[in-house]
């Protein structure tokens, strides 16, 4: 054992003769009960006419006849004694006949005999009705009062294969007839190593051993269901929770023992279940023996951890075993010769536990004293018993009790000991709780704070975005720019020089007035066009901006044809504004969200292309429509022509940058840039619309602009 001081400490030895103390003083408490008095039969013959046998139960004890190897009845006897007088042997009772000397030598425990005696009673008990409380005997027998067969356990015979062996407790009840009462029995035993009347017989009226005989069974059932009970609830909360093996060993030794009471005392099982077989009790005993000093050695060593040396739990475990085996292997007749053995090996296991057990309520262990004390008292329980069974105590059996009041304690113990774990766990939790709530709190102003630095971050991200946007837009617009310059003005500006060389040059002087106003005309030309070049490349990067604002439709068209009236009727064009039924309905005016300055420039590059493409005394027209599909309406501008139209093919490209179409008639003069259309559909898609064209190629045009309009109300 590990870390145990010398034991011949004063401080060690003072503690164990106190526990010695306290416990024998516990277990003489415990286990002594006041006997009656006493009254021993002499040569066979028990005289209790000083005493009133049915009020005080007495036991039968001292010397009985005695007839070695012969099964007698009580008629045999009658004519045995008539014809050869009185030669009786005299036994001890109770006692075994295992050591017994006859003629010179000592019986063994096997054999069979009978045994006889005669009980004088009282005036008062001769018509009383009277009991016998037989215990169990070793290991068949049968019993005659006054003559009569009262009871038989098992099946009496000469040898071994004619006795049938059981255990079994009795209560049987008679009349006497006189003062005297006769009692034969018949004992056989090849089984056991002792064979015998080896317990109390008790004689005492029916009522008060019938009493008796039920409280001591009440109370070996309460024992026994008590050990049961707890043993089968610590295994499972073994099972609930396998870290604490404690539990398990605990558990497996109380419900173990609790079995063994089953098997001993009044032998409760025998009366649940008579035909269960004798072998498997004293097996299942004698097991349970073996291995109990090592399931409470590992018991505690679980809960004094490194108190138990790793080599006596070895040798335990070596020893333990092989008693167990041989137990197994061999009939009763061979290992209840161990009971000696079994009983110091049980006993060491104990005393050693105990020297531990002192060492540790030195050192104020939790739980060290009391589990010393109820020790002390398991203990000699135990001793007394193995004396019991040995026919070296007086005291019946007691282990039960003993083991009951131990099993307590630590119950007591164990349950502490989960108290204070589910105390500390509940403490933990609400420490762990109280963590948690702060880092919920840290956690939770940590997210607010991320949020708000990546909202920052994000606003920050999307100004950058903006400014990069308006960057490329700015930088996509000035590489356009500069090649619709480079490539839109290249051929004015080469035709522009070869003028120029040709009027230094003097070529054909009279044709410098015509070269000049060529000249003029080209450089008007190239201005305007570095004018749409500049607003169509603004447009295409989205670098114009917009003041849009609800506009009445028809107001705008008004106020347009009005002020385009007179350039269109100086070009000798009809012009004419049509807005069809639309004038008339009040109550839904088209209304449209737009910039009026930029749609008036769209259509007036409608309008002049218009111009353009049609001959003097030709028409330009402008109608507006409302359509509704969906529920959502659109206003819907149309400029017509009657120009020449425009080859459906084309109709596709028109809008499409520096495309031009030179249709026979058109005088060079009004010739475009080809960017009005471009120009006119950027407009409108930035207002949320659609630009198309139809035409047949042979009586002019028509442009559609399709507005959505946003409100309908009275004007």
């Amino acid at each position: 054992m590990r870390g145990i001081p010398r034991f011949g400490s004063r401080t060690i030895l003072l503690y164990i003769a106190a526990a010695v103390v306290v416990g024998l003083i516990a277990s003489y408490a415990v286990i002594s009960v006041p006997d009656s008095p006493k009254f021993q039969s002499k040569e066979g013959i028990l005289d209790l006419t000083q005493v009133h046998v049915s009020k005080n139960p007495q036991k039968l004890e001292g010397e009985w006849a005695f007839y070695w190897q012969e099964l007698l009845s009580p008629e045999n006897l009658q004519i045995r004694s008539a014809r050869d007088g009185n030669n009786d042997r005299w036994i001890s009772v109770p006692g075994s006949w295992l050591g017994y000397r006859l003629d010179g030598q000592q019986l063994n425990g096997t054999g069979f005999a009978t045994f006889r005696l005669v009980i004088e009673l009282s005036e008062q008990d001769k018509n009383e009705r009277l009991a016998l409380r037989l215990p169990t005997i070793f290991h068949a027998y049968k019993l005659w009062v006054n003559g009569e067969l009262l009871t038989e356990v098992g099946v009496v015979g000469k040898d071994k294969s004619s006795v049938t062996p059981q255990l079994a407790t009795k209560l049987v009840f008679f009349q006497p007839e006189n003062d005297r009462v006769e009692l034969v029995m018949q004992v056989a035993n090849f089984h056991h190593k002792r064979g015998g009347i080896t317990k109390y017989i008790e004689l005492g009226g029916s009522d008060m051993l019938t009493v008796r005989t039920n409280l001591k069974i009440a109370a070996e059932m309460f024992i026994t269901a008590s050990l049961l009970v707890i043993g089968v609830y610590h295994l499972l909360l073994y099972i609930l929770r396998r870290k604490d093996r404690a539990t398990l060993y605990f558990g497996l030794f109380t419900m173990l023992f609790g079995i063994r009471s089953l098997l001993v005392g009044e032998h409760l099982i025998t009366q649940w279940w008579p035909a269960v077989p004798w072998e498997l009790q004293f097996k299942i005993e004698y097991l349970i023996l073996c291995s109990g000093g090592y399931i409470i050695t590992m018991y505690s060593e679980c809960i004094f951890p490194n108190y138990v040396s790793r080599w006596f739990l070895l040798g335990s475990r070596i020893v333990t075993g092989a008693f167990c085996i041989l137990v197994v292997v061999t009939p009763a007749i061979i290992y209840t010769k161990l009971l000696l053995i079994i009983g110091v090996m049980v006993v060491l296991h104990m005393v050693y536990l105990m020297v531990g057990l002192v060492y540790a309520a030195v050192r104020r262990r939790e739980g060290a004293l009391i589990f010393l004390l109820v020790s002390v008292v398991a203990l000699a329980t135990v001793i007394n018993d193995f004396l019991y069974y040995n026919e070296w105590s007086k005291i019946g059996n007691t282990s039960p009790l003993g083991l009951l009041v131990f099993t307590i304690a630590q119950m007591i113990l164990l349950s502490s000991r989960f108290t204070r774990a589910a105390s500390n766990e509940e403490r933990i939790a609400r420490e762990l709780q109280d963590a948690n709530n702060k880092l919920t709190e840290m956690n939770m102003n940590l997210e607010r704070t991320v949020q708000e630095r990546t909202q920052a971050l994000s606003a920050a991200h999307d100004d950058l975005r903006t400014s990069y946007d308006r960057l490329l837009h700015s930088e996509q617009g000035r590489k356009k720019l500069l090649a619709y310059i480079t490539h839109d003005l290249r051929l004015p500006l080469s035709s522009m020089l070869g003028y120029v060389e040709a009027i230094q040059d003097r070529v054909k002087p009279e044709h410098n007035e015509q070269y000049l106003k060529y000249i003029r005309d080209n450089t008007i030309r190239i201005n305007r066009m570095i004018e749409e070049l500049s607003l169509l490349s603004h447009l295409e990067t989205g670098q114009v901006s917009y003041r849009m604002e609800p506009v009445h439709l028809i107001h705008f068209l008004r106020g347009f044809f009005e002020q385009y009236e007179l350039v269109v009727r100086d070009a000798e064009l009809d012009f004419m504004l049509d807005i069809g039924e639309a004038e008339d309905q009040r109550p839904n005016l088209p209304i449209v969200e737009m910039d009026a300055q930029r749609l008036d420039q769209a259509l007036f590059n409608l309008v002049s292309n218009a111009m353009k493409f049609t001959t003097r005394g030709g028409l330009v027209r402008i109608a507006l429509a409302v359509d509704e599909v969906n529920h959502t309406r659109n206003a819907i501008i149309s400029v017509q022509d009657s120009g020449m139209g425009i080859p459906p093919d084309q109709l596709e490209q028109i809008f499409d940058r520096n495309y031009r179409y030179d249709r026979p008639g058109v005088e060079k003069g009004v010739e475009g840039s080809g960017l009005g259309l471009a120009i006119c559909r950027e407009i409108v898609q930035a207002h949320g619309g659609t630009v198309r064209a139809e035409s047949d190629g042979k009586t002019g045009s028509i442009f559609y602009v399709s507005l959505p309009c946003i409100v309908n109300e009275e004007r």
